[in-house]
């Protein structure tokens, strides 16, 4: 298939084209300008018009209301049908497999997937700076996955920018656990290469692309035979993970028009992390689990898998900051929609943030959620590839761009909203506005209003206590007890949580966007107590 120019954009600059450089431009002004008139525009008219903003807040807040209540149904039934999914023997489920939804195509010549034993696995994992400890454990899980290991090519994707010590690490790792699987490669990622962004996007696509031309073309493995997975180095995996992976693969109609996505949770750390990052990591593994409900809105995060023949024939993206959900969008657009996520309903493990001190830890999480809120030039980047793209219907457009635009204008405005706009139009629009009813009950109607939406925060805080790991049982008796409050007590910080590491960092993103002041990878330190 011929590949699309626009594929491969990352900036306005990159467009060589004034017209269409312009017109990228103003799509990557947009998010910003969209939160920044909300909030100022709210300051403002609070000032101006206090009565019909206090009747916009009432109405604001009945509708997150709507949503909280929303998306907690969806939070319940995702976590049952994880928990179900979690319990099953996939191994067994795929030995007793009988008809492969792809059977043999005549007319391109495609390899017959009689069997789940013909699937193999390529599992990349790229690495910068990372303890020999860290790795290990990663891989420990993979050893101990049920799926056979003469299935399972691994790919330990160093940076030649971390150093010589690093590749020498990644080599002792690799010749000491190389008879435990199928193939193990070591990929060195060389540094300034021209067009990528050094980080995890550019050393995975230049790992794929090794893998690819020495072992999958040398041995003839047929792409539609092989899942690409690109994992974070800290991300652990359950027994039954590639089994799961197989038999979605195997059932699914038009397996190789989709990826595969499971919910990450970050529990490698949990008893050890701050109350706030142990928050903030837990309310994205909620949004994850979620999200799988809500499958047409998903898109790829983190750790997820891909078919080889996408993965190849897209290719991996090597210049943006926000490779894993850029990977879905090239094959969206290269496909003409005809491409999707599939909802795994089955777990992956990662590490929370932490660092040696509660203030580093502090400055990490909003490092990492600065960088998690970049996914904010995705929005040009699809605004932009649909214009392009005349084959995508209008109403699938109209449908992404709504939920891409709200969902970072939401993630950027709603809770300083929430938090503040009970009391704005009281402080702000003067003694006249004041001395009414509305302005009495304003507060306390809106104060109701979020008591009762906190049974979405209860929802949350139970089934995060039901994901978590057993605490170690290195940690003294009474410390088990302190740590499992808490797990509980965690959730007071929740609206301190939000605007902090949630409204401010989406927020710092969506103005460095709209200046033109883009983003680099940041790796996130890893740090075991």
């Amino acid at each position: 298939m011929e590949k699309k120019d626009y594929l491969d954009i990352s900036k306005a600059s990159d467009l060589k084209n004034p017209k269409d450089r312009r017109l990228y431009r103003f799509f990557e002004i947009i998010p910003g300008v969209m939160s920044l008139s909300t909030l100022f525009g709210v300051l403002i008219l609070s000032w101006l018009f206090p009565a019909q903003i206090a009747i916009f807040i009432i109405c604001f807040c009945f509708y997150y209301l709507f949503r909280v209540f929303y998306f907690s149904l969806h939070q319940v039934v995702g976590y049952f049908r994880v928990k179900k999914n979690m319990k099953v023997d996939w191994l067994k489920e795929l030995k007793e497999l009988k008809n492969p939804s792809t059977p043999f195509d005549f007319t391109q010549g495609r390899s017959l997937r009689a069997s789940w034993k013909n699937i193999y696995h390529v599992i990349i994992l790229p690495t910068y700076q990372e303890e020999e400890d860290l790795i290990e454990e990663s891989l420990e899980t993979l050893i101990k996955c049920d799926y056979p290991k003469e299935k399972m090519i691994i790919v330990l994707a160093v940076e030649a920018r971390a150093g010589e010590n690093f590749e020498k690490q990644a080599r002792i790792i690799a010749n000491k656990h190389s008879h435990e699987f199928y193939k193990f490669m070591v990929v060195v990622h060389p540094d300034n290469i021209e067009g990528e962004i050094a980080g995890k996007g550019s050393n995975t696509a230049y790992a794929g692309k090794q893998v690819k031309e020495k072992i999958i073309d040398e041995l003839r493995i047929p792409y539609e035979n092989i899942l690409i997975s690109t994992f974070d180095i800290d991300t652990k995996v359950f027994p039954q993970y590639f089994a799961r992976l197989t038999y979605l693969y195997l059932t699914e109609e038009n397996p190789e028009s989709a990826s595969y996505q499971p919910i990450p949770v970050y529990n490698n750390n949990i008893w050890t992390a701050s109350a706030f990052a142990r928050v903030v990591s837990t309310s994205n593994t909620f949004w994850q689990m979620i999200q799988q409900e809500r499958s047409e809105k998903l898109t790829t995060y983190s750790s997820h898998s891909t078919p080889a023949k996408v993965f190849f024939e897209v290719g991996y993206p090597a210049n943006v900051v926000s490779d894993d959900s850029r990977i879905f969008w090239r094959a969206y657009l290269n496909y003409d929609a005809k491409y999707r996520v599939v909802p795994m309903y089955y777990l992956a493990s990662m590490d929370a943030v932490m660092a040696k001190s509660v203030w580093r830890t502090a400055i990490n999480q909003y490092k990492q959620q600065k960088r998690w809120a970049w996914g904010c030039a995705e929005i040009p980047y699809i605004m932009f590839g649909f214009i392009q793209n005349k084959k995508i219907p209008l109403r699938e457009k109209i449908g992404h761009i709504y939920t891409i635009l709200d969902g970072f204008w939401s993630w950027a405005t709603a809770s300083l909203l929430l938090f503040m706009l009970g009391w704005l139009p009281i402080l702000l629009g003067g003694h006249q506005f004041n001395f009414t009813i509305l302005s009495f009950n304003l507060p306390i109607l809106t104060g109701q209003i979020m008591t009762v939406s906190l049974a979405g925060m209860m929802v949350s805080a139970i089934l995060s206590t039901m994901l978590l790991p057993p605490i170690p049982k290195t940690i003294k008796w009474y410390k088990r007890i302190g740590k499992r409050a808490s797990v509980f007590l965690q959730w007071i910080f929740l609206p301190v949580t939000l605007i902090v590491f949630g409204s401010l960092p989406a927020l710092d993103a969506q103005i460095r966007l709209m200046l033109g002041k883009y983003m680099g990878f940041w790796v996130t330190e890893k740090i075991r107590k």
